[in-house]
């Protein structure tokens, strides 16, 4: 009989042991927040006050090229030249100069606010004049300033290409662009941004994209849940203002982590968005039809010329003239008529495929269904 009670016994506390395991899960996930359906990050949709990039800018020369670069009229080049040497020691005469060899570019970077003395950056370097290829160019030391004026960086180095140029006095072959090339680590920081992310009291968040009040409320409560308090507080439908919580005072890289990570299911209207440059048409998953019938059909009229020669009798004082002769084809489509009533996205698109719609014809009959008040979407035409 004991050796029954402690079997028993045994039983309870494994089960007990294991409701215990199911009910922390439960409580975990209760207090996380249940990720909701086609969730993306928070930061895939958000950018965060004091993250973000900070535009660097520079006029440098390049140098080394094969007989590629500025031609005798781009002045600034030459100017610029004349200038570099003269600091140099190096007395010149502008008229003298051919600076084929020599292309004046523009430099630019993007420097984090989290960036560092000593840290590198890559660097893009664009042709100002009429240099025809940058391939095998050294960029001379060139500072990098941003919009306040101060030297932020400073580049130098070997130019990489991703295409070539040759040509010939018949013959030009080319690939890609070859008057833009990049440097990999070809800058140094030497100043930081004078900001303190740390001690910020509190975060602005900005949603990217169309601004839409749910998202921006989805986005309040699921960051008070994570938390655990009413920090958050939407502004309007692309600002959430929020406070930090005490715990997270001058120590705000955890709490960054945290709300970065959150799962987000983002709305927007719905929205048709055509492109009639290429034909390209895309429809939003919200876009809804109305009781609405649709009649597609092609009428394509060919009209043809064929001239013909009348040739006068032999001795019978006429004149060769020419007397046309118009041939004329009609031919019409008569596809079904289709009716749609509260149709979704996929039986819009079915429904339009079925009776041969082409992207032009799709276009044509959005633009008609939206005029007829039956497209539920704003239709955009970029």
């Amino acid at each position: 009989m004991q050796r029954i009670n402690s079997y028993n016994d045994r039983f309870r506390r494994e089960r007990l042991r294991t409701l215990g395991v199911i009910l922390l899960c439960l409580m975990f996930m209760i207090l996380a927040g249940v990720a909701p359906a086609n969730a993306v990050r928070l930061k895939d949709i958000a950018s965060f006050s004091g993250v973000r990039n900070n535009e660097l800018v520079g006029y440098g020369l390049v140098v080394g090229l094969s007989g590629t670069g500025d031609g005798t009229t781009s002045e600034f080049t030459i100017r610029s030249l004349t200038n570099m040497l003269e600091k140099m020691g190096v007395s010149v005469n502008p008229a003298t100069l051919k600076p084929k060899n020599t292309a004046a570019v523009m430099v630019t970077a993007r420097m984090p606010s989290s960036a560092r003395p000593g840290s590198p950056l890559d660097v893009t370097i664009s042709s100002m004049g009429d240099a025809k290829s940058l391939l095998g160019g050294v960029l001379l030391v060139t500072p990098l300033r941003g919009l306040d004026g101060r030297v932020y960086a400073v580049a130098q180095g070997s130019l990489t290409l991703g295409g070539y140029s040759a040509e010939g006095q018949a013959a030009t072959a080319q690939k890609n662009i070859t008057t833009v090339a990049r440097i990999p680590n070809g800058a140094t920081i030497e100043r930081e941004v004078p900001f303190q992310f740390n001690k910020q009291e509190g975060l602005t968040i900005n949603l990217s994209g169309t601004p839409d009040f749910g998202t921006a409320m989805q986005v309040v409560g699921r960051i008070n849940s994570a938390i655990g308090g009413n920090y958050a507080k939407a502004m309007d439908g692309a600002t959430i203002q929020m406070n930090i919580p005490p715990k997270f005072q001058n120590n705000i890289v955890p709490l960054m982590a945290s709300l970065e990570n959150l799962d987000i299911s983002p709305d927007s209207r719905a929205r048709v968005v055509v492109d009639e440059k290429t034909g390209t048409v895309v429809l939003g998953g919200y876009v809804r039809l109305t009781k609405v019938a649709v009649a597609h059909g092609n009428l394509q009229i060919v009209v043809s010329e064929t001239p013909n020669v009348s040739q006068p009798g032999p001795f019978s004082q006429g004149q060769t003239v020419t007397t046309p002769q118009s041939n004329v084809k009609v031919k019409e489509q008569n596809n079904r008529l289709l009716l749609m009533e509260g149709a979704t996205l996929q039986e819009l698109v079915d429904g339009l495929n079925s009776v041969g719609a082409t992207p032009r014809d799709l276009i044509s009959i959005l633009r008609t269904l939206k005029s007829a008040g039956s497209l539920h979407a704003d239709l955009e035409v970029i």
